[in-house]
């Protein structure tokens, strides 16, 4: 039985237009650490808070952890919360749903409706 745990990719404006262009992400912070950074759902709203605040333009991917062409691997991070990590290539093509998001009335992106 194969499983489709839900994981979250969050891009700035910037990088999903990068993204595009190669057809995978590819984000300074991702190569730096050596993993794609990706979210829970239950992690992605506090994620936006923490790192996206003010910008326009960001873009919400989700995959199936399971279908990714890696390892996802579930590491303490922030607070000691679990956070998966893809050590891979995340390919746009694998993403089951997309959304750019709104901001809310100061600027900041929100989760879409089907999401929060």
């Amino acid at each position: 039985m194969m499983l489709d745990t839900p994981v979250y990719k969050i891009l700035s404006a910037q990088d999903d237009e990068r993204a595009r262009e190669l057809g995978h992400t590819d984000t300074d912070l991702d190569a730096r650490d050596g993993y794609v950074h990706l979210s829970s759902k239950a992690q992605v709203d506090e994620t936006l808070q923490l790192h996206y605040a003010g910008q326009h333009g960001v873009q919400l991917y989700e995959f199936a952890a399971e279908r990714l062409g890696g390892d996802v691997t579930w590491e303490e991070s922030r607070g000691g919360q679990l956070f998966p990590h893809l050590y891979g290539t995340l390919r746009l093509s694998d993403a089951q749903r997309h959304w750019t998001l709104e901001t809310d009335d100061e600027g900041n992106p929100r989760l879409p409706e089907d999401l929060a």
